[in-house]
């Protein structure tokens, strides 16, 4: 039982040397306030000047370095025809930083009816031509415009070099 105890003993001062160990790889310097990292963004905001829309507090497209966040753009229109004018708009709003749907790596979809858009995915899945992002699928009781049955965002990746 002693030499048992001895080993563990034993075991639990070396774990606790090497977890302590201070090498220089492991070191994280802080930074100053004046040193802090500042993400570059660029908008898109359709016609808008500003780029963003200062009522409702929110920009249709932010890009930061290479990825393209896409704000969720709605639709009255649960049927293919309103489904297919949706991603033409997306593709729009992929298309001002010179994405395109081959681009998209994470979609999010919001929908009053998640039945109706099960029945229409073809209309969806035309934009991508076969070559689908990451996505969810929400069913909610209501959406930001209150006639709105669809609201769709995007997260896009323009490769390096393009």
């Amino acid at each position: 039982m002693k030499k048992n105890l001895l080993f563990f003993c034993l075991f639990l001062m070396l774990l606790a040397n090497h977890s302590c160990k201070n090498d220089t790889d492991s070191k994280r310097e802080m930074k100053s306030e004046s040193e802090k990292i500042v993400i570059a963004k660029e908008k898109w905001h359709w016609d808008n000047p500003d780029k963003q829309n200062k009522n409702a507090g929110y920009a249709q497209v932010v890009k930061a370095g290479n990825t393209i966040y896409i704000s969720g753009v709605p639709s009255d229109d649960l049927s293919p025809d309103g489904i297919t004018r949706l991603y033409n708009t997306l593709e729009e709003c992929l298309n001002s930083f010179g994405a395109s749907a081959k681009d998209v790596v994470k979609e999010t979809l919001y929908t009053t009816d998640i039945e109706a858009m099960k029945k229409y995915n073809e209309a969806r899945k035309e934009f991508y031509k076969g070559d689908y992002p990451a996505a969810t699928w929400v069913q909610v009781s209501r959406l930001y415009e209150a006639t709105a049955q669809l609201e769709v965002d995007l997260i896009a990746v323009i490769p390096v070099g393009d």
